[in-house]
């Protein structure tokens, strides 16, 4: 008989993701003599290093798989959207307005690409952590959507090592062994967006090749935001019974424009306006590595990784100069720097020497003062850091006494070098608000301070290394009841020094070591249902740009300068964790799969990133405690040509102390601080997201699917104590369909937001006082709110060739 086609398909969509938010109840609706397939077991490496694993319905916390397929339904060059998704606590933050270039905030910790966001994910591809060496930070640009074969998301587990405070991604990428075939794909749209893509694929014996590219050109939805993007992956292997070999080379060349948040007053006059620019981001990133698994015994696996990665990274943030004339300053200063340019010594309550904000040229000499100037900065700041690795693990699934085992014994050690340079050069603010050289003394001159305070040119070289060493074990009790155990040692050597031989107080040699344990429990209730608790610990120690930028009375250019340092505590975080999860089969050839629990991560001396009232100007600090806790809850739908998804999460992060904080840009500081007390929430962290979508093939040759996802109010960053209104809730909607012309030749299209919301997705507040409101004609300094909107509605098309 025909099947029925045709004007079918939209209400069957929304059936769809009506089904995945009821997918338990019809699951109890099945029919009572319905046959029931298992599920195939499902095999996890719980530790950084591919090969080997353990049964998922062994694991006493929750594990996220999201797979290749995942990544592919989109077409989205952008990792963060999938994992946004996929994982019901994930969120992307949108904060520099630039979609390849997002936060991945997960149970109200975050992997940024962003120096000076206090980072608490690890990520890792095939073994390799890639949390950049200099400020943990993630840039996902880096990496390949359509090169990962699968993504898994851990929680509750510290043999991931640092960072691991919120979880850990881990990434394994696609090899010739596990993806054969070519495809080549060319996509454009809005923006002036153009890409191209390409991957290959093949074994041939023992051996297999795979290697993908892919190169994008974007012309920003926002002013002065262009992106390009150049990225290769390639993987030869070999294999043969019980054992693998592969070597690996990547590398990425990619040119960002992050513009960041704007003030609202300029957002209503244009949506597309930026403030103070140029803000770009140069990335360049390269990697050789060898990974090997080998089977000693039937009992017996020994895995092993050797790389090199590179990263440097060249950053342009424009800003306020906030400077005037030193006669007016409010200090007695030498009478040969009347009429010369100087810091604002509003801003550094606790120097009290006139002299010390007297600005210099390149050649040292002060800069005689322009009453018609509008002051501005572009600060530069250049990162270098090579790595080299190695990492051995050994694994042992032997039966004792009739009990299935699995035993996990693995060290690592990452040793990187690296340089930091930052320089600031005296342009002007111009009408748009672009900041180049004026035509006044000391334009374009790269400046310092006769005090070394605030704008200071800065070279440090320096060094870390981390050892790691753990142990893992899984014991079944009996075949429904599983115990885990284990620890890990971390330690972390951290190194700098003042390559110019001024700044001493730069010069860093800390140690932070921590044992960090994990136990817990899963049950097998029924054959497909799966209870699980445990209780882990995990510690990060200060990033080499935290331990240098830890003085709040000597602020720094979070991205762009460095300064002396009281010594920061390493953060430890205690998370206990419970849930169920389990997979069904219905309707004859249709399956639900589920996942909910519970998880709360207290953490103490928290490390957070305050402001200085000087625009881009900042410090690191300890805080005594803070508190996460929530619920996750997910459901999966699959019938026929039917497939959707639906998950909520609600996210309670609060600080859990009495004490000030800096915030010198709200508008309910006191002296500069805002007073935080036990219960006030974390900003930039939304309470509740709710995610649902799903794929229906409405023919054949024809597939239609949707996502959408509902990010509830967060407060603004820089209002710990909770005293000015939230941002809003915002919510996006996004439309893909394909058709598939014969077996090679697929053409499809992409609308993000199409609704076009323009609610924003992050917002901060800036210094209401800044000198480019004299340069702008549009008066935007009256409301202190800085926000990054959602991305306009997007119309993006291409074709993809398969062999």
């Amino acid at each position: 008989m025909r099947r029925a086609y045709g004007f079918s398909c939209i209400p069957l969509l929304g059936a769809a993701l009506w089904l995945s938010g009821m997918a338990r109840g019809f699951a109890q609706a099945a029919a009572p003599g319905a046959a029931i397939e298992l599920p195939e077991v499902d095999v996890i490496a719980t530790s950084p290093l591919p090969g080997g694993g353990e049964n998922r319905d062994n694991i006493p916390a929750l594990v996220q798989t999201v797979p290749a397929e995942d990544f592919a339904r989109t077409n989205s060059q952008s990792v963060t959207d999938t994992l946004q998704q996929q994982v019901p606590g994930a969120v992307a933050i949108d904060i520099n307005g630039n979609d390849f270039s997002q936060d991945l905030r997960y149970r109200g910790f975050v992997a940024s690409p962003r120096q000076g966001t206090p980072q608490g994910l690890a990520v890792y591809q095939n073994g390799i952590r890639v949390n950049e060496v200099f400020g943990d930070t993630v840039n996902w640009d880096l990496i390949p959507p359509q090169a990962i074969y699968r993504a898994d998301i851990f929680t509750n587990n510290p043999v991931f090592g640092l960072n691991a405070l919120g979880g850990a991604v881990s990434l394994q990428m696609k090899n010739g062994f596990l993806w054969q075939g070519f495809t080549t794909q060319i996509m454009g749209g809005s923006y002036g967006r153009v890409s191209g893509m390409f991957e290959y694929g093949k074994q041939i014996d023992d051996y297999s090749l795979y290697v993908t590219g892919d190169a994008t050109r974007d012309g920003g939805w926002r002013f002065f935001s262009p992106s390009t993007l150049f990225r290769l992956y390639g993987d030869l292997g070999y294999r043969t019974p019980g054992n693998e070999l592969h070597f690996i080379a990547s590398g990425a060349r990619n040119s960002l424009g992050v513009i960041g948040p704007t003030p609202v007053l300029l957002l209503d006059q244009n949506e597309s306006a930026v403030f103070t620019n140029p803000q770009t981001t140069l990335n360049e990133a390269g990697t050789v590595a060898f990974t090997g698994k080998f089977d000693i015994t039937p009992q017996w696996s020994i895995a092993s990784n050797f790389y090199i990665r590179t990263f440097e990274q060249r950053h342009t943030d424009a800003n306020d100069g906030d400077f005037l004339d030193c006669a007016d300053n409010g200090f007695p200063i030498d009478p040969k720097f009347a009429k010369s340019v100087c810091l604002n010594s509003g801003n550094f309550p606790n120097v009290t020497d006139g002299n010390a904000f007297v600005i210099l040229d390149q050649s040292g000499k002060p800069i005689p003062f322009s009453p018609s100037a509008i002051y501005g900065t572009i600060d530069r700041t250049s990162i270098h850091a090579t790595t080299f690795g190695m990492a051995l693990q050994a694994t042992n699934n032997d039966t004792y006494f009739g009990h299935q085992n699995y035993f996990a014994f693995g060290a690592s050690v990452d040793r990187s070098l690296l340089s930091f340079s930052a320089k600031s050069q005296l342009g002007a603010i111009f009408p748009d608000l672009f900041i180049g050289n004026g035509a006044f003394p000391g334009s374009g001159d790269i400046i310092g301070t006769l005090g070394g305070i605030g704008k200071v040119p800065t070279f440090l070289t320096g060094n870390t290394t981390y050892y790691g060493v753990y142990t893992l074990d899984t014991f079944n009790i009996t075949p429904e009841l599983a115990l885990t155990a284990g620890a890990r040692l971390n330690i972390a050597q951290i190194v700098t020094e003042d390559a110019t031989g001024q700044a001493p107080e730069l010069n860093i040699n800390d140690t932070f070591s921590r044992i960090n344990p994990v136990a817990g429990l899963a049950y097998k209730i029924l054959p497909t249902v799966a209870v699980y608790g445990g209780y882990s610990e995990a510690n990060r120690a200060p990033t080499p740009l935290e331990l240098d930028c830890a003085d709040p009375n000597r602020p720094c250019l979070l991205e762009n300068s460095l300064v002396s340092d009281p010594p920061l505590k390493q953060v430890v975080a205690h998370t206990f964790e419970a849930g169920l999860r389990g997979a069904q089969a219905i309707f004859d050839t249709g399956a639900i799969d589920w996942k909910a629990g519970f998880f709360r991560t207290a953490s103490t001396n928290d490390i957070v990133s305050l402001a200085s009232p000087v625009t881009g100007l900042g410090f690191f600090a300890n805080v005594p405690s803070s508190l996460r806790q929530g619920v996750e809850a997910e459901a999966g739908f699959h019938y026929g040509d039917l497939s959707a998804y639906a998950n909520y999460a609600f996210v309670d992060a609060t600080y859990q102390f009495a004490k000030p904080l800096a915030s010198p840009n709200n508008p309910f500081n006191v002296g500069g601080n805002v007073f935080v007390m036990p219960g006030d929430h974390i900003p930039g962290i939304p309470r509740h997201l709710v995610k649902f979508g799903g794929d229906y093939a409405c023919t054949p040759r024809f597939k239609l699917g949707a996502d959408v996802l509902i990010a509830g109010a967060q407060y603004f960053v820089g209002d710990d104590a909770n005293q000015n209104p939230k941002l809003p809730l915002y919510w996006v909607a996004n439309l893909h369909a394909s058709y598939q012309m014969d077996e090679h030749i697929q053409f499809f299209g992409l609308i993000n937001n199409i609704f076009n919301n323009r609610n924003a997705t992050y917002g901060a507040f800036f210094n209401t006082g800044t000198d480019a409101q004299l340069a702008s004609p549009i008066p935007f300094t009256n409301d202190p709110r800085n926000v990054t909107p959602l991305q306009p509605i997007s119309f993006y098309g291409g074709v993809k060739v398969t062999f």
